[in-house]
């Protein structure tokens, strides 16, 4: 396995931050240590929500006819100075993985063209990369990273030794679900471009975990959940779309800015503001859950994205302690989610999720994810680490491995 960067002593666990554990719902009995499968929103944010809510029902013609646009406009604002994107080329949507889906169905793919993704990836969008190639004729090609992972430098070779004349595009995690690494996106993006070669990232956990420049990035196609690290509402994500390929996206609804005249505006803007009546109000709260986090640490965001990081760190290095190995890849590899490779085990029947994943919240109260990768019997075990984790929830989960899985 890889080494640490710090051979010779542990992470620290950042102070707990009772101030800021009070703003989360979370149920108090439970260690929740799954942020990272679907966020958890604060009350204050919730708040926020509901007052969108209460002001759209007032009058809800006036609201989504004649209102939103620009109210969608200003929330984009609010999210491109964080991300780094110009407004006009972002599309809110309800996931990311929404947004894998609109690119790879707009794509036009011919017979024998391939779709690069690695076995790292989100099991969903390797799906929807499945279905789109198995519609024209095309096909997958799966790049194999190691993990454990020694160097970074790895993860573009990996993907580059499977580039053919046929690719057409790649599908690459910026965060990677199931391992917890930070992939070198930026490198990969500019390695696959120096071939001709388009990169939808799947930036799902990235934005509040990590600084994001998408413009500096420069990637054909971005995604990202914003119910996620920047804990605004479920169902808040958006699509990065890089002017030059913008005419040829469409979004997975076709409504009436098909034919809408433009008023100089895009036809990408017209068709992905309004795909028809839905509640648009997790979109909207985005500035407001900006604004929150911002206020949680003096340092604001940065400071939050390191002490999460800080806290991921702790967490894998108490984990690999109590199982007996080494951390599995490089420090700079690690933002705010880390997983570690446990024994073989097995799935319940007709489940993806193994028997110690039910044993760990039925038994111990700690809820976090137990992934069969890259396939059954092999398994993970992933942390997620938010400004309201405290160190005891991570020692029930240690004191919990110890119980049942290596008295086994």
């Amino acid at each position: 396995m890889a080494p640490s960067s710090r051979p010779d002593a542990r992470a620290a666990f950042p102070a707990d931050l009772p101030h800021a554990v009070a703003h989360w719902p979370l149920d108090p009995a439970v260690a929740f240590l799954n942020h990272g499968s679907f966020g958890a929103c604060p009350r204050p944010v919730l708040a926020a929500q509901q007052r969108w809510r209460d002001r759209m029902e007032q009058e809800p013609v006036r609201f989504l006819s004649r209102e939103l646009p620009g109210l969608l406009a200003q929330a984009r604002r609010a999210l491109g100075a964080f991300i780094g994107a110009e407004a006009d080329d972002l599309a809110f949507l309800p996931n990311a993985t929404s947004g894998v889906n609109t690119v790879l169905r707009s794509l036009g793919l011919a017979p024998g063209d391939e779709i690069l993704v690695s076995d790292h990836g989100y099991n969903a969008c390797i799906n929807a990369a499945r279905h789109a190639a198995g519609r024209a004729g095309a096909r997958v090609v799966v790049a194999q990273v190691p993990f454990p992972l020694e160097a970074p430098e790895r993860v573009v070779e990996a993907v580059l030794d499977h580039v053919t004349p046929a690719t057409r595009l790649a599908v690459l995690d910026h965060v990677t679900s199931p391992t917890g690494l930070v992939f070198p996106i930026d490198g990969l993006v500019r390695a696959l471009a120096t071939r001709g070669i388009d990169t939808l990232v799947d930036g799902a956990h990235a934005p509040g975990m990590l600084p994001l420049d998408l413009a500096a990035l420069g990637a054909a196609y971005y995604t990202g959940n914003c119910h996620k690290w920047l804990c605004a509402p479920k169902g808040a994500a958006f699509l990065h779309v890089r002017r030059d390929r913008q005419a040829g996206i469409r979004p997975l609804v076709i409504s009436h800015g098909a034919n809408a005249v433009l008023d100089g505006q895009s036809r990408f803007r017209a068709e992905f503001d309004w795909t028809g009546t839905d509640d648009p109000s997790a979109y909207l709260v985005v500035p407001d859950a900006l604004r929150f986090l911002e206020t949680l640490l003096p340092g604001g965001w940065p400071a939050l994205m390191a002490r999460n990081r800080a806290a991921a760190l702790a967490a894998r290095d108490l984990l690999a302690g109590t199982l007996g190995i080494e951390a599995p890849a490089p420090d700079t590899m690690i933002g705010a989610l880390a997983s570690v490779p446990l024994p073989p085990g097995e799935a319940r029947p007709g489940t993806r999720r193994d028997t110690l994943q039910s044993a760990l919240m039925d038994g111990f109260g700690v809820e976090v994810p137990v992934m069969l990768w890259p396939q059954a019997p092999a398994r993970l075990l992933r942390v997620s680490c938010q400004i309201y984790n405290r160190r005891e929830q991570y020692d029930r989960l240690a004191g919990a491995l110890r119980s049942v899985l290596l008295a086994r």
